[in-house]
């Protein structure tokens, strides 16, 4: 694994589109996952049909990625819905966190210890929910998880924060490793006003992120990709 990764989060709205309207096609994602050049992806609201091809495992194999999946519900579209961890390095191991503190909203995250050659990193994807006392109570949990206190790690997903509250000011304080720049707006996806995806990193730093504002990232989802170059630490 080299001092320097490229890390991205992407909510690809169950594989059917900017309005969510059609007929799910994960090649359209797909593609724009095929843009990103990224090391690790963090996916959320994967669509994993119950019959039939999965299309997050023949996502993994058309780019050669290995795979994680946590669901977190069963969907009427008849399927499993939930967070996906892709990456290019193998995984050494995978655990599921409930963060299901409504009743109203079943909310997990998926935690990977992803094996380079002479490190590990510990990766954690997750999409948090609507309510802000239920999301505070999330990141709580989150920022207790072993594998965000063994080393270096990175968190990534939809953070769901529709503006600062107390849930995004606990992450930016005890997590954020970028400096005071803006988030990169990524939601909606054809005009993103609001920071929605987020990376965050403990025992490595983010050197750059931006979000992938291509024609084809416009229209595969509602939200854009957030990307990430992130600088691990030395190896002694």
């Amino acid at each position: 694994m080299e001092r320097e990764i490229v890390v991205a989060t992407y909510n690809v709205h169950r594989w059917t589109g900017l309005n969510g309207r059609s007929e799910p096609d994960p090649a359209r994602a797909g593609f724009v996952i095929s843009e990103l050049g990224a090391d690790v992806i963090a996916l959320q609201e994967v669509l994993r049909p119950l019959q039939g091809p999965d299309p997050l495992e023949r996502l993994a194999d058309a780019l050669g990625l290995h795979m994680a999946f946590a669901a977190t519900r069963v969907h009427r579209l008849g399927g499993e819905i939930g967070n996906a961890i892709l990456a290019r390095w193998p995984i050494r191991s995978v655990s599921t966190l409930d963060l299901s503190f409504s009743r109203l909203e079943r909310r997990v995250a998926v935690a990977a210890r992803v094996n380079g050659d002479e490190t590990s990193l510990a990766v954690i994807a997750t999409h948090l929910a609507l309510v802000d006392r239920t999301r505070r109570r999330q990141v709580r949990s989150l920022l207790e998880h072993p594998e965000l206190n063994s080393g270096p790690a990175i968190l990534l997903g939809d953070m769901n924060a529709w503006r600062r509250c107390a849930a995004t000011r606990t992450l930016d304080r005890e997590l954020r490793a970028h400096g005071e720049e803006e988030w990169p707006a990524s939601f909606p996806a054809a005009r993103p006003l609001l920071a929605l995806d987020r990376v965050y990193a403990r025992g490595a730093r983010i050197l750059e992120l931006r979000a992938h504002e291509s024609l084809a990232a416009r229209r595969a989802s509602d939200h854009l990709p957030v990307v990430a170059r992130v600088e691990l630490p030395a190896i002694n």
